[in-house]
């Protein structure tokens, strides 16, 4: 940490804990004692209003915050829950800067407002359904930074459904945005070997390797609007009206309409494959009719009678 960025966090660190002692203050910036009051110096020739009293420490001056914002509890709270949800979705790297910030933001906030900020904090909790393994983690990291430097990444894929199903095939990609969806991590990329956008969950994704080429992503590309022109099948089921509800709590990845009828909720869903819905389906049981297509309807007439064998 360089004196210009010690001397600011050093301030924060005065907001936040209140008077401190000068060996605290070496400890947590780890430098000695004397670099410390040097510090302290500068920021009294700065102007900054430190209050020294001897055996005790270093205070800022009441009524004394950086910088000068003012935020409601309501924007408080909402600023320091997203950085604890940022950090429990993120690799390692990230999740520090997650924390480091939160710390930083908690420290400029008058004393009032913070107490209230971390009471509404001590009772709301984000769980995560899925941790990351240290080798996603990794993953992540790889292919967060081949976004910062926009460069073209080679990786190994399990492949689940069409011609490659269960296969782990090579494809090389431009990242161009990522995206956690139900705690699944999910990467948008232009494909090079089939011409088109995909999506790649990470955790079916291996040996991750960035190139040294680079590209430029596309002016016209937006995260949330980059539908795979792929996905040409267009499946119709109905759903009793006594599951609509539920089906609306838990929809698809793949639904691109959902339409309330008299017969029950009519979901409209695109695919590559039928086999993509398939075990989302499976999941209604006799709740669900298939309108269109007839081979997703085949797939799951088979299936049925398979799971059945199972049970005679």
């Amino acid at each position: 940490m360089n004196k210009t960025d010690r001397l600011f966090a050093i301030i924060l660190e005065l907001q936040a804990r209140g008077q401190t002692r000068a060996e605290d203050l070496a400890r947590t910036f780890e430098v000695n004692k004397r670099t410390i009051y040097r510090d302290v110096q500068a920021l009294s020739e700065m102007g900054v209003p430190i209050v020294a009293v001897p055996g005790q420490g270093y205070a800022l001056m009441e009524g004394y915050f950086l910088p000068p914002l003012r935020f409601t509890t309501d924007e408080a709270t909402m600023l320091s829950l997203g950085s604890e949800l940022v950090a429990q979705h993120f690799d390692a790297q990230y999740r520090a800067a997650a924390h480091s910030a939160a710390r930083k933001f908690e420290a400029v906030l008058p004393a009032t407002l913070r107490a209230e900020v971390r009471y509404l904090q001590d009772n709301i909790e984000f769980v995560s359904e899925r941790e990351l393994t240290t080798e996603q983690a990794h993953i992540l990291a790889q292919i967060r930074r081949a976004l910062m430097e926009k460069k073209m990444v080679r990786f190994e894929y399990h492949a689940r459904f069409g011609d490659e199903k269960n296969s782990l095939r090579a494809r090389t990609v431009n990242p161009y945005g990522i995206a956690n969806i139900d705690s699944i991590w999910y990467l948008v990329a232009y494909d090079h070997g089939r011409h088109d956008l995909r999506h790649f969950r990470l955790d079916r994704v291996e040996n991750v390797e960035l190139l040294n080429k680079t590209f430029e992503r596309p002016k016209h590309f937006q995260m949330g609007e980059n539908g795979e022109s792929s996905r040409e099948i267009a499946l119709r089921v109905l759903f009793d009206a006594e599951v609509a509800r539920w089906v609306r709590e838990t929809p698809s990845f793949f639904i691109s309409n959902l339409e309330t009828t008299r017969e029950g909720l009519l979901a409209t869903l695109h695919v590559r494959h039928e086999r993509e819905a398939l075990q989302w389906l499976l999941s209604w049981g006799s709740h669900v009719r298939v309108l269109e297509t007839e081979k997703l309807r085949e797939l799951l007439k088979s299936e049925a009678e398979k799971m059945l064998e199972n049970f005679s």
